[in-house]
């Protein structure tokens, strides 16, 4: 009698188990979400879900900077309760998620016990997973030098300095000795591209801090943020891929990119040198407009850091029909 109620005990933890990991499978993979807070808008973020030797572990990426590995994940009554991992935290942040639907996820976050009231919703990423085009439409400016027709501020619109001069689209937003100046406008194209070969210049000062966001949604990290994580510095694909040992930020004056994006593998090349050979983004990085990464995107140029920065010679190629 003993061993047959031992044998079903051991059969039911073996079905618990069992189920445990078939829950947990529909959490796998990449997602794309949107956080909306209880008061303002809305805004990107994602996560990367794998499981390790049974357990559950990923990374996130936050609204700003980079992303970063949560501390831990388990299932509980259905729901993947996600602890973030976030430092400086009076309580811990976790996420409480549920998948209503395959290749959906919703959610709330939690600040210790407490629901803080933001919400998530989520879309499993898209592969995006495209050929490279066999031929591809001539070079076209997307700055004439005069005006910024084309262009429009976003953010603190209230303080756009970006202004059209000498033929340099220029975020004149110089910095006071020892104090930074106040965050000014970012700007973006009023068209949108999906895959592309970009073109362009720019001139970063000594200390500036930008970036060229592919899509509105990958950041090509112009300027510096001190040197202490090469992943944030000049020419990286911003907290993804570094640029490569060695690289000089040649701050002060004139670089170029030549940046070719197909789905979600970009190649780009500074002053004709390879910075990255056709690497994958796994996902918006911090700043992002929005995560719907199968659309079309703008692209847009930081201007709510620091520094007189200056673009120029922007053109565009887009695959031939």
């Amino acid at each position: 009698m003993k061993t047959k109620i031992l044998f079903a005990s051991l059969l039911a933890t073996a079905f618990v188990s069992t189920m445990a990991a078939q829950d947990s499978k529909a959490f796998l993979g990449r997602w794309d979400l949107t956080v909306t807070p209880s008061t303002g808008k809305a805004y990107p973020q994602w996560i990367e879900l794998k499981e390790n030797g049974g357990k559950m572990e990923g990374r996130v990426q936050p609204r700003g900077g980079g992303w970063h590995p949560i501390a831990g994940a388990h299932l509980e009554s259905g729901k993947l309760i996600v602890d973030l991992g976030e430092t400086g935290a009076a309580a811990s942040t976790t996420w409480e998620l549920t998948t209503p639907s395959a290749g959906k996820l919703t959610g709330i976050e939690k600040r210790g016990d407490a629901a803080d009231g933001l919400t998530i919703a989520g879309a499993k990423a898209p592969s995006l997973d495209r050929p490279m085009p066999k031929a591809w439409t001539k070079p076209r400016p997307l700055f004439d030098g005069k005006d910024l027709k084309g262009w429009e501020p976003i953010g603190n619109v209230e303080n756009n300095k970006w202004i059209a001069r000498n033929g340099e689209l220029v975020n004149d937003n110089p910095e006071t000795p020892g104090r930074r100046g106040p965050g000014a406008a970012n700007i973006k194209t009023t068209e949108k591209f999906q895959d592309f070969k970009l073109h362009i210049e720019v001139n970063c000062p000594e200390g500036g801090n930008s970036g060229i966001y592919l899509r509105g949604r990958y950041e090509l990290q112009v300027g510096t943020e001190g040197g202490k994580l090469p992943s944030h510095e000049m020419g990286a694909i911003y907290s993804h891929y570094p640029p490569p040992a060695g690289s000089e930020l040649g701050l002060g004056k004139w670089t170029s990119f030549d940046v070719t994006f197909v789905g979600r593998h970009v190649t780009v090349l500074r002053d004709g040198k390879m910075y990255h050979d056709n690497v994958e983004i796994p996902g918006p990085t911090g700043g992002a407009l929005d995560s719907n990464e199968s659309e079309p995107g703008p692209f847009f140029l930081q201007g709510d850091h620091h520094g007189v920065i200056a673009y120029r010679n922007i053109t565009i190629s887009v695959p031939k029909k």
